[in-house]
């Protein structure tokens, strides 16, 4: 929190030419913007909703009985391994939107962590590697929508004259570093790689005040995770006015997590679960466990204004220079698009400056176009997975109970194994496409 305040302040100093009284103002004005966002209040919403779901969850006895479920009965989980295995097939699956991948990947995976001692940490690292890798690999979601709609609008200037969803389909081929991460995460699973900080980690109980020690039905836990993915679903259909790939993301999440909530009071409440007491002070627990995640996540969308008025992406975009070589465009514009990403912590926000700037480059240089929208999302999904200002790193960690820092450092050393072997798929075809 103090790193992304001081940041936001520094930046707003550097804006108004260090004076004091400007540069205080514009940091209230600042703030008063990003609160009268809907978008933004409805996502701050989301987490703290989230906390009361997780809580009343836990409370309720299902997740004790879904581990005794898939240990047990189906013996699909008995070892740390299975367990991890579980929450990356779950990621895989569930590709709706990034968010809710981490979370619900989190969710199913927490107890087997705390069942077999395993790090949060590695935990946090399977949720964030599957999130916007699999969002950006499977289109069919916010993020399709968003590419098709950045493809199309070069089309409708006269930039390239392709079909929009035959060239994003294409690209999708060539967004090597999501393919990368999956590639990665799935090694260090099924062979327990452990390097750099992970070999540190450690497993530590948390929130024992929140789980509960019964073991009820499994559905207690099941049912409102399916209810979540379809309501995604519904929502998303509802706010694009009967086109899923023109919905509000931000409202979906929101209206999926508040109807979640108030489907536990009935359902946990009406079976006779827990009271209603103790249903609303679960819920209370967790909203206010989750509050100082959805400051910190106040504070990561005021960096990410903060850097936009720098134009920190536009200067970095800029290093793009008319002598490069045709043959290494598609490499650098990964390693442009990687910067972005990584200083802004947003991989939509990347796409936007990015692919304006690859279409044009790849169509004057005649580079092959795919390769280079392909390594302008590739660059984008880095900094979503990496950066610990990105929404979806943040969530992950929310989501696994594991420290901000701590999930960043620990995953960072795979995720620059990823870039590493993205970045020079990105050479070799860019020499021989």
């Amino acid at each position: 929190m103090l790193s992304l305040f001081g940041g936001i302040v520094l930046g707003a100093f550097i804006l108004n030419d260090f004076v004091f009284l400007s540069s205080t103002e514009s940091i209230f004005l600042l703030s008063k913007s990003l609160l009268s966002e809907a978008w933004i209040l409805k996502t701050l919403a989301f987490a703290v909703l989230v906390g009361s779901i997780m809580a009343v969850i836990e409370k309720s006895g299902g997740i004790e009985g879904f581990v005794d479920f898939m240990q047990h009965r189906l013996s699909l989980v008995n070892s740390p391994r299975a367990a991890l295995m579980l929450s990356y097939i779950i990621g895989l699956f569930i590709f709706i939107e990034s968010i809710i991948t981490s979370l619900i990947a989190g969710a199913v995976g927490k107890p087997f962590c705390n069942k077999y001692k395993i790090p949060s940490a590695k935990l946090a690292f399977v949720c964030d590697s599957t999130a916007a890798p699999v969002s950006s690999l499977i289109i069919i979601n916010g993020w399709g929508a968003l590419l098709l709609g950045l493809i199309t609008t070069q089309i409708s200037l006269g930039v390239i004259y392709v079909d929009a969803m035959d060239i994003l389909i294409e690209s999708v081929l060539y967004n090597f570093y999501s393919m990368a991460a999956l590639v990665v995460i799935f090694l260090f699973i099924w062979f327990s790689i452990d390097i750099g900080a992970m070999k540190r980690a450690k497993h530590m109980p948390k929130n024992e005040e929140v789980i509960s020690l019964k073991s009820a039905s499994m559905y207690y836990m099941v049912a409102p995770i399916i209810l979540m993915i379809i309501l995604v679903f519904f929502f998303l259909y509802i706010t694009g006015d009967g086109d899923i790939l023109k919905g509000s993301g931000s409202s979906a999440i929101f209206y999926t997590m508040l109807t979640t909530l108030i489907f536990t009071l009935f359902y946990f409440v009406g079976t006779k679960n827990m009271s209603l007491k103790e249903w609303s002070e679960a819920a209370l627990r967790g909203a206010l466990k989750l509050s100082p995640i959805a400051l910190i996540l106040l504070l990561a969308f005021g960096i990410g204004d903060i850097t936009t008025q720098l134009k920190t992406g536009h200067y970095l975009a800029s290093l793009l220079n008319e002598n490069l070589s045709v043959y290494l465009l598609a490499a650098v514009i990964f390693f442009i698009a990687s910067l972005i990403s990584l200083s802004t912590g947003t991989s939509w926000g990347t796409f936007s400056i990015m692919i304006p700037i690859a279409i044009p480059m790849a169509a004057a240089m005649d580079a092959n176009m795919a390769l280079c929208i392909g390594a302008a999302i590739s660059g984008g999904v880095f900094g979503d997975h990496s950066s610990p200002i990105s929404d979806t790193t943040i969530i992950s960690a929310m989501a696994s109970d594991c420290d901000l820092v701590e999930h960043t450092s620990t995953q960072m050393p795979y995720v620059f194994i990823s870039w590493g072997i993205a970045f020079v798929l990105f050479v070799l075809f860019g020499l021989f496409s």
